[in-house]
């Protein structure tokens, strides 16, 4: 039986009431070709108004640092805190991650400048047409050839050609990875361990062109929300290290220098019961129909078994509808959740679900037995809440 068929099924969340990703104004997918044109990178736009442009700009992203959680913690984060809204001098601002929020499909986002729909990585896993088979676009498993499944240019890489300074510091086991390819790659990679050497490097970098574009890179502080959650110990000390490595930065900035701290996600911590987490592989009612279950808890791609694509809709409707947004492919590329109108690629269509289920409360659509370290973390994210949603633009400038 299935874990919510006691329940009474009201009418299901109206998709009208998803808060969208803000494609084209103010998502991670703007904020380069906006950074980009104001270095006078040909191909690229600013969409993000209120940004000034400068001769040498920085990225550092802060993977899992979500502008809930930021401003819910001041004291962890002093000096990001200063560059929030309403303290002195901050002019901070949240973007929206784009649909799913999660790493691949965010680092993409924001290489590419381009919105999942376009660049096609529309999920932490989805559907590759050609086998028929999960692809993990994190980890790039089972692995295809990177260029066909996204073949656009990075903005980095029209950056180099257009005579700027690109370049990325990050962990050097990011430098050969298929995504880092995809999405990151353009002028040259420097791969350093700490994050102390990344930021001292990073401002190197800055400095080593009239016009520089610089992007680094920290981890570490996602890891500890999934394992731990955002409001464990171990993941508050690790954002007093942000606040320190964003800091150690931003006062070694050259001149002509702007500096933008930004993120690919929030978190939300989920309770470990069966109320919160529903075990797909447990459920024989959200089983029916389906040939393959992507993405991740909190945003689901669902591949029907041919012909069952109604069927299965009509299911994860009337049992989750009251938690889940729950749309089919057309309605969501409709709506807006992978790009604005006519942004989702040909290309791209089928790697999305037949039904696409992005959670409204705190909620997960585990899979306990074919997904076993994904179920069992703390941190989620994915969905379209605010506190997945949102993410920091916090700027400084020399």
């Amino acid at each position: 039986m299935s874990q919510l068929a006691s329940w009474d099924h009201p009418e299901p969340l109206s998709l009208d009431t998803a808060p969208l990703p803000e494609y084209g104004t103010g998502s991670l997918a703007d904020l380069l070709p906006t950074l980009a044109a104001g270095l006078g990178v040909p191909g690229t736009t600013a969409t993000i108004t209120e940004l000034t442009p400068a001769d040498r700009v920085c990225v550092f992203l802060v993977d899992g640092l979500g502008w809930e959680q930021l401003r819910a913690h001041p004291d962890e984060a002093p000096f990001l805190t200063s560059l929030l809204p309403g303290s002195r001098g901050g002019t901070g601002r949240p973007l929206t991650a784009g649909y799913p929020a999660t790493t691949a499909t965010s680092l993409a986002s924001v290489g590419t400048g381009l919105p999942p729909g376009a660049h096609g990585l529309p999920g932490y896993t989805a559907r590759n047409p050609a086998t028929g088979e999960l692809m993990n676009q994190l980890r790039w498993q089972p692995y295809t050839d990177p260029r066909p499944w996204q073949p656009y240019p990075t903005v980095f890489q029209l950056a180099h050609e257009a005579g700027v300074h690109a370049a990325q510091v990050s962990s050097p086991a990011f430098e050969h990875t298929p995504l880092t390819k995809i999405a990151l790659s353009g002028g040259t990679f420097h791969g350093r361990l700490t994050g102390e050497e990344r930021m001292d490097l990073a401002a190197e970098q800055l400095a080593a062109g009239d016009r520089s574009l610089v992007y680094t890179y920290y981890a570490e502080l996602d890891g500890a929300g999934h394992r731990y959650g955002v409001a464990s110990d171990t993941w508050r000390g690790q954002l007093m290290y942000v606040d320190r490595l964003a800091q150690r930065l931003a006062e070694q900035l050259p001149p002509r220098s702007a500096l933008y701290v930004t993120a690919d996600h929030g978190m939300v911590d989920i309770p470990f019961d069966e109320q919160h987490r529903i075990d797909f592989d447990e459920d024989w009612e959200l089983r029916a129909g389906v040939a393959l279950l992507g993405g991740e808890g909190r945003a689901r791609h669902v591949y029907a078994v041919p012909g069952a694509e109604y069927d299965v809709l009509t299911v994860w409707r009337e049992v989750l509808g009251e938690q889940f947004w729950v749309a089919s492919r057309d309605e969501a590329i409709a709506a807006g959740w992978f790009g604005r109108p006519g942004e989702c690629d040909e290309r791209v269509y089928a790697r999305i679900g037949d039904v696409v289920a992005a959670a409204h409360d705190d909620v997960l659509i585990i899979a306990s037995e074919r997904e076993p370290k994904e179920s069992s973390l703390v941190g989620n994210h994915g969905s379209m809440t605010p506190a997945e949603q949102l993410v920091p633009l916090l700027e400084v400038r020399s």
